[in-house]
């Protein structure tokens, strides 16, 4: 089948678009307050979910797999484990719409970590991007105290944890087989889950009083569903399938979206606003997340190479 340029942009806009929708969703499914589940055990249900899916799909590519995939695996799914968990626990201090915007800011640590892990050298615009986000993050987070919240530095701590997910992956990716190393990761991701849970809660069930697994509440099932199904196995499908088919800048320009869309979503389902300052911080971000992404002239490389990593499931809530 031919796939046009503008039906794989469609597309990949309709995912980012779900990932920007998960934000709130997932800050509402483990408010325990309001009779949501524990953060390790949605994330647990959630990555073990998605990677049965895609094992049933990819099993063939795990067979006679060496230990050193494996070990690589393993690692990102640390990363990506990291990741999640300090992202979740930060929504419950913070607003969707801002934790959609300072999760973008992984875009922008990568050109940081690629100095020290890497060994690469970023562009001039990679480095222009983290200076702007910095300050958008600064406008943002920082009240007339100049003291971030508790939840935005979780938040960010969680940006960091994908920053290392993307660049491990840039290193790692092009010696294993990436559809592997994506079950890998997210059943790592799932069992790190499943185990921290067990030891907080005594129980693989939600281990909240009167709620069995079977019968959480529907807006749970809808967001496990929306996250382990759609954001995760679905959009790692489409993905793979879809951005061979347009191009790094077209890719760099849709994902900039996703917190624009966390933002959008954070209104209509939760009602959530931004100060003026806020929205001024957060059109910062995403200049810095576009400058860093942006393939102009040495930077072509770096961001083909972020453009294949974010075929894997990352920095999305």
């Amino acid at each position: 089948m031919h796939i046009r340029t503008w039906q794989a942009d469609l597309v990949l806009l309709a995912i980012t678009a779900i990932w920007g929708a998960t934000f709130p969703m997932v800050k509402n499914a483990t408010s325990l307050a309001a009779g949501g589940v524990p953060t390790y055990w949605f994330l647990a249900v959630r990555f073990l979910m998605a990677t049965i899916l895609l094992a049933a799909v990819f099993h063939r590519r795990l067979r006679g797999l060496s230990s050193a995939p494996w070990r690589a695996g393993i690692l990102l799914g640390v990363f990506l484990f990291a990741g999640y968990a300090l992202q979740t626990f930060g929504l419950a201090y913070t607003t969707s719409a801002k934790a959609a915007f300072i999760t973008g800011l992984s875009v922008v640590i990568v050109p940081v970590l690629s100095v020290v892990w890497l060994r690469a050298t970023p562009s001039l615009g990679a480095w222009l991007g983290v200076l702007t986000a910095l300050a958008g993050l600064a406008l943002l987070s920082l009240g007339d105290s100049l003291v971030p919240t508790h939840g935005d530095l979780l938040v960010l701590l969680g940006a960091v944890g994908f920053g290392l997910h993307v660049a491990g992956i840039s290193r790692f990716g092009t010696q294993h087989d990436r559809y592997a190393l994506t079950v890998i990761q997210l059943g790592t991701a799932g069992v790190l889950a499943a185990l921290l849970h067990l030891a907080e809660r005594g129980t693989l069930g939600p281990g909240v009083p009167g709620v069995l697994w079977w019968d959480a509440p529907a807006r749970v099932f809808a967001a496990i569903v929306v996250c382990g199904l759609l954001a995760t196995a679905a959009a790692f499908l489409l993905q793979n399938l879809l951005q061979p088919h347009t191009t790094a800048t077209h890719t760099a320009l849709i994902f900039a979206a996703e917190p624009v869309w966390g933002a959008i979503f954070a209104f209509l389902l939760a009602g959530e606003v931004l100060t003026p300052r806020g929205y001024t911080g957060a059109a910062l971000i995403v200049a810095g997340m576009l400058l860093a992404e942006l393939p102009v002239g040495r930077n072509r490389q770096a961001t083909a190479i972020r453009a294949e990593a974010a075929s894997l499931p990352e920095n999305e809530c």
